[in-house]
């Protein structure tokens, strides 16, 4: 544990009196038929003119989804990013309609008494004119959906310990450009080891895979990449904006891509006797998401340099990885590549762009530029990517400190590495967004809630030792916005700090999952809803593991079928399959898909990186919401 600077002085960028969030409302299907070319528009909000720029966002399917109950099947479908406000929708079975009048005020349709084999599509309606059918309803006959998946061959250590392969953290993306996302799949050896362990490991496996259990490519990182949670952060997104996702990844000597091809040379170990990899070659490599081909290595930024000078000579600091996607220009999404966070941190921006890797810019904790202003060792094992400064462009927000998107630090509060942060507008009454985190570094708060633009700290809890679990979200309907809890607390806080009694049950992740807007707990293998005097339980998976030991995290949380509620993934317990689960309820609320929110967009990219955290839209979702916005966007 490192210990951080002992006073908590935000260096705060000055924030303009009565400053508010503006939220485009603006149809996204005029924005992005006109800005396509330009990247640009000016829209009117209230009497002020405001530039907005639309975002890169995929090309996505419809999306629908039929989940089986002994009542009939919850029919539920995408509002995308490009439809008009006022779209509404028929669906119909077998090409035979089954709603008597459109639907409007939501995105699902409960078909009542259908047997789990029903067929279903969906036609939009623009403009009182109904469009061509969707693609067809992927089917949850039995509440769930098995993914065909197989491991690879496990292997024994040099010092002679075998192992076999589990199915541990998931992506999704539009591998092959067809409108449906995919899953990117790693798969960790039994022997995995956090860096604090010596010792060897099996290879890390990276696959992709379609929703039919179709592998496109199976890539070996081979044995120059330790296994564990903080060595391998794949970022799987459409960086071109050719309509097909890349996928990046640290690479080194002996990586075989998805053709088989070897990176780097086939013979080299870089393995020492402790089963760490001190020396030799490190590459950021871009693969091809269709078929797995390794398309440029380029060096990994930062290079290693000296072990020690990141905290210890064994290799636990040197090798603390963080990865993330941002759209630092306002319209087109970047790769974040990160080292360091107990001690020296360097974050990378590299943009993909006509089959080449350029830098954007980097951000090192020992340059001139940042040397004594307290950013050095603010990391968590975590990163979360946000427009926290509302000036359309996104910053990295790096435990307990942020960097702006061109590079610069933009502030930090110099309370300490930890766990767990989670952005959002968690208190809907402020403007702008808010960032919670705990802390694992004694004589500084537990917890704290600060302005995610300027870190300026609004509240928190008192001095305590390694907290290592938090969460924040509007779990409960009985207090204003979000609420927050963490392990060593005593009692669920409201947006602003006050107790508001019994801790829920868990403080893991999170699922949109039942039909009202406030959220629900995800933890282990079950999804619960809060209430003052216990939990109650919605769901139970069965035959499935959750990953990553006491962190008990899916494969994937997040919107990725159906309307804007989440489905879970979870491995099944044999590993040859990845369980996908959808809800079964109706809802009355509307939100375009969270894929097309490019905040939430990025955290289910960044979900997968060490810790893994929940994602979090950029606004309000919870009891009382306003309507919710539209998004600015353009499909390539």
């Amino acid at each position: 544990m490192q210990h951080p600077h002992p006073h908590p002085h935000p260096d705060p960028r000055p924030r303009p009196r009565g400053h508010r969030r503006r939220r485009v409302l603006l149809s996204a299907l005029t924005v992005s038929t006109a800005l396509v070319g330009a990247g640009l528009t000016t829209l009117a909000t209230g009497d002020t003119a405001e530039a907005a720029t639309a975002r890169q966002v995929e090309k996505l399917d419809r999306g629908v989804v039929s989940v089986h109950t002994d009542a009939g099947n919850l029919v539920s479908w995408r509002w995308l990013g490009t439809d008009p406000g006022d779209v509404s929708f028929n669906v119909y079975r077998a090409g035979t309609k089954v709603n008597s009048t459109p639907v409007t005020g939501s995105t699902n349709y409960f078909h009542s008494g259908a047997p789990a084999q029903a067929d279903y599509t969906v036609r939009a309606i623009v403009g009182g004119v109904e469009q061509a059918d969707s693609v067809h309803a992927v089917q949850l006959r039995t509440g769930y959906k098995d993914v065909p998946i197989s491991p690879p061959a496990g292997g024994t250590t040099p010092d002679g310990v075998a192992y076999t392969y589990e199915a541990n953290d998931a992506s999704v993306a539009d591998l092959d450009g067809d409108g449906a996302l995919d899953f990117v799949l790693k798969w960790q050896p039994t022997n995995a080891k956090d860096n604090s362990q010596s010792g060897y490991t099996g290879n890390t496996f990276v696959d992709g895979v379609k929703l039919d259990g179709t592998r496109l490519w199976r890539i070996d990182l081979g044995r120059n990449i330790r296994s564990g949670a903080h060595y391998t952060q794949f970022q799987a997104y459409d960086y071109d904006g050719d309509g097909k996702a890349e996928v990046a990844m640290k690479t080194a000597d002996g990586t075989r891509d998805g053709t088989g091809a070897v990176i780097g040379s086939s013979s080299a170990d870089h393995r020492n006797s402790s089963g760490y990899i001190l020396s030799g070659p490190e590459f950021l490599t871009m693969f091809n998401g269709q078929t797995g081909k390794a398309m440029q290595s380029v060096d990994y930024v930062p290079a290693r340099g000296t072990v020690s000078s990141w905290g210890d000579s064994y290799g636990n600091r040197v090798d603390r990885f963080l990865a993330g996607t941002a759209y630092l220009d306002g319209a087109r999404p970047s790769v974040i590549m990160a080292r360091g966070y107990y001690t020296r941190t360097v974050i990378a921006a590299w943009d993909w762009r006509n089959g080449t890797f350029t830098r954007r810019w980097t951000f090192d904790t020992t340059s001139s530029t940042n040397t004594g202003k307290g950013y050095d060792g603010q990391g968590n094992h975590s990163l979360s990517i946000a427009d926290v400064d509302a000036d359309g462009r996104d910053e990295i927000v790096y435990g307990a400190m942020t960097v702006d998107d061109n590079g610069n630090g933009l502030w930090t509060t110099r309370l300490g590495h930890g766990d767990a942060g989670h952005v959002g507008d968690l208190n809907p009454s402020r403007a702008g967004l808010e960032y919670f985190k705990v802390s694992e570094s004694t004589g500084q708060p537990g917890s704290w809630m600060a302005d995610a633009r300027t870190g300026q700290i609004l509240w928190q809890t008192a001095s305590g030792a390694d907290n290592g679990r938090g969460v924040a979200a509007d779990i409960y309907a009985g207090s204003a916005g979000a609420e927050a809890w963490s392990a060593s607390d005593t009692t669920l806080r409201s947006a602003t700090g006050a107790s508001l009694g019994r801790e829920p049950s868990s403080i893991n992740f999170l699922s949109w999952w039942d039909g009202d807007p406030v959220r629900e707990l995800l933890d282990g293998t079950r999804v619960d809803k809060y209430g003052t005097s216990g939990d109650t339980r919605l769901l139970t998976a069965s035959g499935v593991h959750s990953n990553n030991g006491t962190k008990a995290t899916p494969a994937l949380s997040g919107d990725i079928l159906g309307d804007w509620r989440e489905e879970v993934v979870w491995p099944t317990s044999n590993n040859t399959a990845l369980r996908v689960y959808s809800t079964p309820v109706e809802t009355t609320t509307k939100i375009t898909t969270l894929l097309h929110d490019t905040m939430y967009r990025t955290a289910l990219a960044w979900q997968n990186t060490a810790y893994n955290q929940p994602p979090h839209p950029s606004f309000f979702i919870g009891n009382g919401m306003p309507t919710a916005p539209r998004p600015t966007v353009y499909t390539p």
